[in-house]
């Protein structure tokens, strides 16, 4: 079947987390519960920095922007699959899965490129704390999120256009809960050779290079801290980096095993339920880690709060 032809009337079966219906209402109340909390949480988060003139600062208009991210992503995943659940179907069409494809690589780009900003954010305030708002000035923020908006649609836009030139042959079941792609072109009857190259090359890239900026950051911070004198100062500093190094190593704690997991074990459904913990999981305890470590964030929730 050559694509464009009857490829756009194709419908993909996510066979979702558990196939056994009694399991379905239970698994419908749970993931329902996580995305509130998860948009709930990250709303609050967004509204507390907008409305506090003391979270006017380049930390905490990352954080909302991670925020927004974290609502987007999760949203590009929870709400077909509670769909399925309560419509008792597994379809969703080609057109459907390949936007899902497309967002979901968008916004887990723009999560680890905000996550590499916020590192070096943090590296600045405390390496250079005399010039942190000289450096961190409202261009060089704006500037920051821009490019990490402008790289991760076109890495995503590549992807989508990749699977786009991909036929498939009947109706296919995926053993995921979303439209993963690689679960995807796996099940391509076309030659998906330059799929797979691109996606390792690019994954390479642009997993290895944040990870790398996050490692420099630390690494500096921490030489940093020590060479502070007094205890009080060492522990001031690196409690401004505690949530974001909490974040970070969930983010990539959480990837990381599922992808070594994935190159380990054949079993599609370990992976999938694996998934859920950097899809679902991650998005939700964000708001929670950066509201219970930070005073500046839990006292502007309470002014918002009594505001409301």
């Amino acid at each position: 079947m050559e694509p464009g032809n009857g490829t756009q009337r194709l419908e993909f079966l996510l066979l979702g987390l558990s196939e056994n219906p009694e399991l379905q209402p239970l698994l419908f109340g749970i993931f329902l519960s996580m995305y509130l909390v998860t948009v709930l949480g990250n709303l609050l988060i967004i509204l507390a920095t907008i409305a506090d003139s003391h979270l006017h600062t380049p930390m905490y208009f990352f954080l909302s922007n991670l925020s927004f991210v974290d609502i987007c992503f999760t949203s590009t995943i929870i709400p077909k699959m509670l769909v399925n659940i309560q419509t008792q179907s597994k379809a969703i069409t080609y057109t459907s899965c390949i936007t899902q494809i497309h967002f979901f690589v968008l916004f887990g780009g723009l999560d680890d490129f905000l996550l590499t900003v916020m590192a070096y954010d943090r590296f600045v305030a405390i390496c250079y704390p005399l010039h942190y708002m000289v450096i961190m000035n409202c261009k060089l923020c704006g500037l920051l999120v821009l490019v990490s908006w402008v790289v991760s649609v076109s890495y995503a836009l590549l992807q989508s256009l990749m699977v786009l030139r991909l036929s498939f042959c009947t109706d296919l079941e995926i053993p995921h809960f979303f439209c993963e792609l690689n679960q995807v072109i796996q099940h391509a009857c076309s030659d998906t050779f330059l799929n797979e190259v691109v996606i390792y090359f690019a994954s390479f890239l642009l997993a290895v290079g944040p990870l790398t900026g996050i490692l420099y950051s630390y690494c500096k911070i921490v030489s940093s801290i020590r060479a502070i004198s007094s205890a009080q100062g060492k522990y001031k500093a690196f409690s401004t980096c505690v949530s974001h190094l909490s974040v970070v190593s969930l983010f990539y704690g959480t990837s990381l095993g599922v992808y070594f997991s994935s190159a380990v074990t054949q079993n599609s459904h370990s992976i999938a339920t694996a998934s859920v913990m950097y899809t679902v999981v991650t998005p939700m305890l964000n708001p929670f880690i950066y509201s219970l470590r930070n005073k500046d964030i839990k006292s502007a929730l309470r002014r918002f709060c009594e505001k409301v």
